[in-house]
């Protein structure tokens, strides 16, 4: 049931491997391990694709590709994952970032408003910037282990329902004539 759930999530291999993007990491694509769905590299990929996320780069997509191909977990999972901080999203977990490192810090919060310009980015990195990044650093480590340990956790149940209903359906068979 994990398995069938996360392959209903992942994007297509073969429009992975030919994404412009992506060619520059040549045949480290071709591992299989990459393109494998299990309970360990679904964790994993969970784990990269999460952590991506809160990280407050352009090309997600390709550090996640990275990190999949370093740590071998699923590939097409971990970049599908990273669209958990798309442009609708991005502004309010980004702004929850901030807020977390505001309370990591054991600062208050300043009020901003936001301008998407480089002058507002240059002159707010210096107020806003160190909260922000300590608090997408905080999101980025705790979501990536709570999506690996529910993964897991998922993927353990999920096993051991279908063995537990495996001696029923066996000893149902044989009692019929």
């Amino acid at each position: 049931m994990a398995r069938k759930f996360i392959q209903k999530l992942m994007p297509n291999h073969q429009k992975i491997k030919d994404n412009k993007n992506l060619r520059f990491f040549g045949r480290l694509t071709q591992d299989a391990n990459l393109w494998h769905l299990n309970r360990r590299s679904a964790s994993g990929a969970f784990a990269v694709g999460l952590f991506c996320a809160f990280i407050p780069i352009p090309f997600q997509m390709v550090l996640a590709a990275a990190l999949a191909i370093l740590f071998r977990v699923n590939m097409p999972l971990s970049i599908a994952l990273v669209w958990v901080s798309n442009p609708i999203t991005m502004p309010p977990l980004f702004y929850l970032c901030y807020v977390i490192g505001t309370l990591v810090l054991g600062k208050p919060a300043q009020h901003f408003a936001f301008s998407p310009t480089w002058q507002w980015l240059v002159e707010s990195i210096g107020s806003i910037g160190p909260a922000f990044l300590i608090g997408c650093l905080v999101m980025a480590i705790s979501c990536s282990l709570l999506g690996y340990i529910a993964i897991r956790l998922l993927w353990r149940w999920s096993v051991v329902r279908s063995w537990r209903r495996r001696p029923q359906s066996a000893s149902n068979d044989l009692m019929e004539p």
